[in-house]
């Protein structure tokens, strides 16, 4: 499977045709997507009928936009005109009329990509693995007994097992974070607001949505892509400046180096694997520190918010359907409602707080490195793995939520594989805006520690 910015390429010389490169692509999805159940839905008509309009703007030397002809996936938790957007959900029935596209998914279609179908989701996008009553687990493709961590995970395990190239996610907690690290693929939370959201996620500003790809190069143009603004998000940010790559940025930077954030408990294998990728930005000129930002844990603040989240989104389910929905979204649902609106606000509190702490970090140091997880991907079904620290999913992902809560850019990358060989990743964090300098550092992870040749299995 080549990258969206390989394709782009063999489209421009005309060495290959976008309609050839989708017949490829589905008959692939359909020899093998069995395996990981990372879509809930393939358009294979109307993907055929979008990559033949492309070939015929690209044999007049006229591409419709930046992914024009490009195969992409979409998370099953964003609007697509024509097709349903059920969330994972069985409350929501799939009879339209299904005629809005998330701002996301407008841009695609503005740019020329050729949308495959839908990623499966757990429902309602609540937990950091992917499973749902309505779609089943999807799995890692790495090793299908394992999870491919979620929310975002058909999104990870399509573009790591080939099943298109480029992807949609949204990260709420570490939804692209979590399985771009179990699947070894490289997503990114941009700064809150670079992509525009509609219609707004019950789970507020938590909700991002980002780039999944294969290589650094090709999260940086989806990101692109994704990232003009749209009337119907009111928080969304104006024009951003296009990410041109630059590896000589990185010389020179102050960079903090956190194990552990001061109070996680981490896999030797992984810290390991996370020097390692410290070591390649060091030898790419950055000033390594060894670091922590000095916060405690915001796992209380966090389940309050997240926990609230729930509970709205099942107070808008019908109370006749409310039997079908996943047995975990209905307990923490149910928690939620035991909140206060005090308890909410000092949650917003503890949050602006965090945020203000990380903003005085970054006056410091231009980014944070830290593992993306501190395990590897675990048995697929479960929401914890066997030993973990508490019942719900954010007791073992202590890397990611912190940054939901303070809009700050944070990208996975891969940067090694365990003894069992399953993928490692590490995060780099940047000040709020500062989406192109923490590319900057994937790319330069990228580069020493390459990984794209590297598949689950041998790409045909």
């Amino acid at each position: 499977m080549l990258s969206a910015t390989e394709l782009l390429g063999l489209y421009r010389r005309r060495e290959v045709s976008p309609a050839e490169v989708t017949r490829a692509v589905l008959a692939r999805i359909d020899a093998r997507d069995a395996t990981t159940n990372a879509y809930c839905l393939v358009g294979g008509e109307e993907a055929m009928a979008a990559a033949r309009a492309s070939e015929r703007r690209w044999l007049t030397g006229e591409p419709g936009g930046r992914l024009d002809g490009v195969p992409v996936s979409v998370k099953d938790l964003l609007l697509t005109s024509g097709w349903p957007t059920r969330r994972g959900s069985r409350t929501i029935e799939a009879a339209g009329p299904w005629a809005a596209d998330a701002p996301a998914v407008a841009r695609l279609r503005e740019h020329g990509a050729v949308l495959l179908g839908k990623t499966t989701t757990p429902e309602f996008g609540w937990k950091g693995v992917t499973d749902s009553p309505l779609t089943g687990v999807t799995r890692n493709p790495w090793d299908p007994a394992r999870t491919a961590g979620g929310s975002s995970g058909g999104s990870a395990a399509a573009v790591a097992s080939g099943l298109g190239p480029l992807s949609v996610g949204t990260d709420g907690g570490g939804s692209i974070r979590i399985p771009a690290s179990f699947c070894g693929i490289v997503g990114l939370k941009p700064t809150h607001g670079r992509v525009p959201v509609y219609p707004p996620s019950t789970f507020g500003t938590l909700s991002h949505v980002g780039p999944m790809a294969r290589t650094v190069a090709d999260a940086a143009l989806l990101l692109d892509v994704l990232s003009a603004p749209d009337h119907r998000d009111s928080l969304a940010l104006g024009r951003q400046t296009p990410v041109t790559l630059d590896g000589a940025r990185v010389s020179g930077l102050r960079v903090a180096y956190s194990p552990a954030l001061g109070y996680a408990k981490v896999d030797p294998e992984v810290t390991a694997a996370v020097r390692r990728a410290v070591t390649a930005l060091e030898s790419a000129g950055a000033r390594i520190t060894h670091a922590d930002p000095g916060f405690a844990d915001p796992i209380a603040a966090f389940s309050v918010l997240w926990y609230a989240g729930a509970a709205q989104i099942v107070s808008g389910i019908p109370p006749g359907r409310r039997a079908l929905i996943d047995p975990g979204l209905a307990e923490i649902a149910a928690e939620g409602r035991r909140y206060s609106a005090l308890d909410y606000l000092e949650a917003l509190r503890q949050r602006s707080e965090l945020g203000i702490a990380m903003g005085a970090f970054h006056q410091a140091y231009d980014l944070l490195v830290t593992p993306a997880e501190p395990i590897v991907a675990f048995a697929a079904g479960a929401e914890v793995p066997a030993g973990a620290a508490g019942p719900r999913w954010m007791s073992w992902t202590p890397f990611t939520y912190p940054f939901n809560m303070t809009h700050q850019p944070a990208a996975t990358v891969p940067c090694g594989f365990s003894a069992a060989g399953l993928p490692i990743g590490v995060q780099v964090v940047g000040p709020r805006h500062a989406d192109a300098l923490v590319l900057d550092a994937c790319a330069a992870i990228e580069a020493a520690l390459p990984w794209r040749d590297r598949w689950p299995e041998s790409p045909d």
